[in-house]
């Protein structure tokens, strides 16, 4: 699963990080910015719907090799396919056909790659596999942007990175032992009654509501500290190369998610506890914004990225644990998964918008990691109005 993670996540990023951008200023020299927000936008969109939809649809699969195994296996190769599509691209309706696509096959992917960690996993355990979860993502991420720069070209990019995603899912194919769905037991259709599905009633559900909410703040401020790292460098900390400072800082934050990720997972586990964790994960992470905030040199931009790195780290791994277990219903968690993972995509659609309104109108980038401190911190204290879990 870490390692069908890994392609998954490197199909997003490179994309998103590299790719893309050199794309939409080939294509469009003029207007590049305006493209690549535009494919991106749409992208995510596309990215919102199809998670929860196809997670939904993979909990009704009767498939003799499970209900994971055909959405991971499909969602791979359609995938794969569209980032062909974007390697041979020349117009911006091919840009946004081919990323709408990615977008869609390899959220159906996630989808059912993620519902089977509480499928098959012990609630005792998930701790430590959350932070396996955590691993695969972020190396993906670096591993993306790694694969889109060292390639050299957009074409072999995107060939490199549709190779990834589908070599990196054999092995899951191969060694799942994801469990089949009797044809009993899978539930009539009703196309309003699947429709209703995707509304689940904070009344009904106020612990899985309150992990959504502290899921969505966490992430929101998480985004606002990381996105616009280029211009806090340039503008701020007057930093003369922006670029390699952000690739610089990108690592540095990753590795220190990769040191403690799988650690405090485990450490969750034997404790079995999950809110004292994802606490002081907000809490940490609030104090890396806090220092970016104080400390515009480049000194603090090290500090602040490597607390980032160990605040966030502990918190996708206990976090992801303490999410599989408020899940509603064990027939739907695929769908209820892709709910909850929404939280994860609107902050990278709001972050931007809401960080540029902070340093432009509300007294710069003070102001931005004050109030991304916050949101973090916020986030993290309300997790105590979950009561079904320690």
């Amino acid at each position: 699963m870490t390692l069908a993670g890994l392609g998954v996540w490197a199909g997003f990023f490179g994309p998103i990080q590299v790719l893309l951008a050199q794309q939409a200023e080939a294509v469009a020299p003029g207007d590049k910015e305006f493209v690549f927000g535009l494919v991106t936008g749409l992208g995510s969109a596309v990215s919102v719907v199809a998670n929860p939809l196809f997670g939904a649809l993979s909990d009704r699969t009767t498939s003799r090799f499970g209900r994971r195994v055909p959405w991971v296996l499909g969602g791979g190769v359609v995938g794969a396919i569209a980032l062909l599509v974007l390697a041979v691209a020349d117009s911006v309706p091919v840009m946004v056909l081919g990323w709408c696509l990615a977008q869609a096959a390899l959220n159906a992917m996630y989808a059912a790659l993620t519902a089977t960690v509480p499928d098959l996993v012990p609630v005792r355990q998930r701790g430590v596999v959350g932070g396996w979860v955590a691993v695969s993502q972020t190396l993906g991420i670096v591993g993306g942007v790694g694969i889109a720069t060292a390639t050299g070209g957009l074409t072999t990019g995107y060939v490199a990175t549709a190779t990834a995603v589908v070599v990196l899912a054999v092995p899951y194919l191969l060694r799942s032992h994801d469990v089949p769905l009797p044809e009993a037991l899978r539930p009539a259709w009703s196309t309003a009654a699947f429709l209703r599905g995707f509304w689940l009633s904070p009344r009904a559900y106020p612990d899985f509501a309150w992990a959504w909410l502290t899921r969505f703040l966490v992430n929101l401020g998480n985004a606002m500290g990381t996105l616009l790292l280029y211009f806090y460098l340039d503008d701020a900390v007057g930093y003369s190369d922006p670029e390699t400072g952000v690739f610089v800082l990108t690592v540095v934050y990753a590795v220190f998610i990769v040191a403690s990720t799988v650690v405090f997972g485990i450490w969750s586990d034997r404790l079995r506890r999950r809110k004292v964790f994802v606490i002081v994960a907000g809490i940490v992470t609030g104090a890396a914004a806090l220092v970016l905030a104080l400390l515009p040199t480049w000194t603090g931009a090290l500090v602040g990225a490597a607390v980032l790195g160990v605040g966030y780290g502990v918190y996708l791994s206990v976090d992801f644990a303490l999410c599989t277990e408020v899940l509603p219903d064990a027939e739907s968690r695929a769908k209820d998964l892709g709910v909850i993972n929404i939280a994860n995509a609107l902050p990278q659609v709001f972050a931007p918008f809401l960080g540029a309104f902070l340093i432009a109108q509300a007294g710069g980038y003070v102001t931005l990691y004050a109030v991304a401190a916050a949101v973090c911190v916020l986030g993290s204290v309300l997790v105590t109005r979950i009561r079904s879990v320690a």
